[in-house]
């Protein structure tokens, strides 16, 4: 394990790292660190930023369209339903690090950080549990191909920090909110129950992390007296691609902070 000299090199160093595994220890050992204290928020040590997190050779990153689904009914499509869930999973870890190491210097309380690197160690256990419920069915992260979107929609955002708290946790994290349900059902009426299991666990978590997506998307709209579901608006419009897609878990959005006032009205409003 690489010295952590500070949370921002910690997160960066798990950034960079292309060892999916080192990448998942460096981002839970930072975050335990961090909370006990142990270390300082930025060094002068810490290395910089890079563009792009780091990845194994494999999977292959091809464009959405190229991403195809199978029935759940198969064992081929279970897997690849997980395949593509460790790496939206993938893509949380490196994108809750990102939020920590690029706004190391905004101006919020170190409770921003805490919620951050929380975030980032359940995203870590995540990625982990799908990888080993791969494994038990006899595949691997790698073995299909993926898409690249979840990344591009988040670096339009990487300076503003309002901007990415809406793209990344009110909408990409959110989504997750609306399907995942689905996905639970159908797992179970396959028989899947390993694989519903850990749905459950990454459903729950979710829903904290969107919560704190929105507290602090609430508390920067607040000290900038601006009204939080217009601004929301504003920014979708000018940092995501498309509309938004029903439906909407309104439920689970609202116990996380995010009142349809957000969202209905961007249901069919795109804007590149």
């Amino acid at each position: 394990m690489t010295t952590i000299t500070s949370l921002r090199g910690g997160a960066i160093d798990a950034i960079r790292s292309a060892d999916l595994d080192r990448k998942t220890e460096l981002a839970q050992e930072s975050a335990t660190r961090w909370f006990a204290r142990r270390i300082s928020l930025r060094s002068p040590l810490d290395a910089p930023l890079p563009e792009r997190p780091g990845r194994p050779e494999k999977p292959l990153l091809v464009p959405p369209t190229q991403v195809g689904k199978r029935s759940l009914h198969t064992v081929h499509g279970r897997i690849a339903l997980l395949h593509a869930i460790a790496h939206i999973e993938l893509n949380a870890v490196d994108l809750a690090l990102d939020i920590v190491a690029r706004f190391a210097s905004a101006h919020v309380p170190n409770s921003f950080f805490d919620g951050w690197m929380q975030v980032a160690y359940e995203e870590a256990k995540h990625f982990r549990m799908v990888r080993k419920r791969l494994n038990d069915l006899g595949a691997d992260y790698g073995d299909l191909p993926a898409h690249d979107g979840l990344w591009q929609a988040a670096h339009s955002t990487r300076n503003d920090l309002t901007a990415r708290l809406a793209v990344v946790p009110l909408i990409l994290e959110a989504r997750g909110l609306d399907v995942t349900p689905a996905l639970q059902a159908k797992m179970r009426e396959t028989g899947d129950l390993e694989s519903a299991a850990v749905l459950d666990v990454i459903y729950n978590d979710e829903k904290g992390h969107v919560a704190v997506g929105a507290k602090w998307f609430r508390f920067l709209c607040a000290r900038e007296k601006r009204d939080p579901a217009r601004t929301f608006q504003e920014l979708v419009r000018s940092n995501f691609r498309g509309p938004l897609k029903a439906p909407f878990n309104d439920v689970a959005r609202a116990e996380a902070g995010l009142t349809p006032s957000f969202y209905r009205a961007l249901t069919s409003t795109s804007q590149s």
